[in-house]
């Protein structure tokens, strides 16, 4: 069954109808088959039911990047949101090329602390130790959470080991530590006023040791060797308030930790990819952009380009330089500010290494500083009077431009002298 939607627009009203239809087309497909974490018992199992034994459920991607994702559904540790919070979830990551993952986790109170941790660590080493037959590269694999399940993937964010390298099972001596972390309105403290009250009494029961809700409150346990976040939330959301995704993001700031947070005005708790808003449904492109800017979709390198650019002989007061590489694929783009004829972009957000097109744009001598009705491209499509690109290589790479606008009707374009 094909289904094309042309516009925005069009697709929300289809979803209306295939609500209506879904019972008759059987348009979700099933979920892949179930893997379980510990096929001979779970660490600290009380029992043989289906609620003892963790597993995980894994989506391949028909043109996999590398890039692989553990998805923690959230329900307040008492419940699992397996479809809009696991399975939509898991398709869309398939869409970017990216291997999804969904983990069924064990739930209180039959459960506790520290089982749902055991449980998403296992995961993780599972990921890692059976990469290369799920194409996923070791150190592109992340953790997602959603809720409680936010919770969870923030807990195993700043409480992992790098593995036992003693031990019998070779799944416990791969690292715990996921390389990228995605929290989406996820519970973060268990101390502060903001909590959901609920999944602590799930995790940690009625009256919990101060101690561990200290540890498990996940913005104090943030240090520098916690994973790059992603975090989304809404302003309506009054089960998990949005000061949980504040704190979680201040601390990574305060770390040096890489982090990117959006908070959205509208919308309640549990939206999952929230097609029911056209702007909040925008979240997934953002984290899409992230995953990009940060080489969790495309094994790169990258390297530290600097320089100068004239224009008509004189440093050229205000710029931009993009370098983007010449590979269609789904690199990072690196861009910075030329001030005063000189621009350096480090290392860790660098170009990546190979041929890269480079595109200039100048911003006027407007000071102090220009609007977007000054910029003029001196690169790009139907301005070029030849494609300028450079060929970057490991460590530091000097580039400088020497650019001249000749006057053609209404174009300025580009003579280019440079220097490697």
């Amino acid at each position: 069954m094909s289904l094309r939607f042309p516009c925005l627009t069009c697709f929300f009203q289809s979803c209306v109808v295939l609500v209506v239809v879904a019972g008759t087309d059987r348009l979700i497909a099933e979920p892949p088959e179930a893997v379980l974490l510990w096929p001979h018992g779970a660490l600290g199992a009380v029992g043989d039911e289906d609620a003892d034994r963790p597993s995980i459920r894994i989506y391949e991607a028909d043109e996999p990047n590398g890039c692989g994702v553990l998805i923690c559904p959230g329900g307040g540790y008492g419940g699992l949101a397996f479809d809009h919070e696991g399975h939509q979830i898991a398709k869309w990551f398939n869409t970017i090329g990216v291997t999804g993952v969904v983990l069924k986790y064990r739930l209180g109170r039959r459960y506790q602390h520290p089982a749902p941790l055991n449980d998403v660590q296992r995961a993780i080493r599972y990921v890692r130790t059976h990469a290369k037959e799920l194409q996923v590269a070791p150190n592109r694999i992340g953790v997602m959470g959603f809720s409680a399940g936010g919770h969870l993937a923030s807990t195993a964010s700043t409480h992992f080991d790098d593995g036992d390298p003693d031990a019998s099972d070779p799944i416990d001596r791969a690292s715990s530590r996921p390389d990228f972390t995605v929290l989406g309105y996820p519970v973060i403290s268990f101390k502060e006023p903001f909590t959901h009250t609920g999944s602590r009494r799930n995790l940690l029961g009625d009256d919990p040791d101060p101690k561990l809700v200290a540890s498990l409150s996940n913005e104090t346990q943030v240090n520098e060797q916690t994973p790059p976040a992603f975090l989304f939330h809404t302003s309506e959301d009054k089960a998990v308030p949005p000061q949980n995704s504040l704190a979680y993001y201040a601390a990574c700031i305060k770390h040096g930790v890489p982090a990117e947070l959006h908070i959205y005005q509208n919308g309640p708790h549990g939206v999952g990819l929230g097609i029911a808003d056209p702007v909040l449904f925008t979240w997934k492109e953002r984290l899409a952009d992230w995953l990009q800017t940060n080489s969790f979709l495309a094994s790169v390198q990258r390297a530290e380009v600097t320089g100068t650019l004239t224009l008509n002989g004189q440093p050229l007061k205000w710029g931009t330089i993009t370098f983007q590489t010449a590979d269609p694929s789904q690199a990072p783009i690196a861009g910075d500010r030329i001030s005063g004829g000189k621009y350096k972009i480090p290392a860790h957000r660098g170009a990546v290494v190979g041929i890269n097109t480079v595109t200039v744009h100048t911003l006027g001598d407007i000071a102090p500083a220009p609007t977007l009705m000054d910029v003029t491209p001196l690169t790009g499509e139907g301005t070029l009077a030849g494609v300028v690109t450079f060929d970057v290589k490991p460590g530091t790479n000097e580039f400088n431009l020497e650019l001249e606008t000749k006057t053609l009707p209404g174009v300025p374009v580009l003579s280019t002298e440079r220097t490697p």
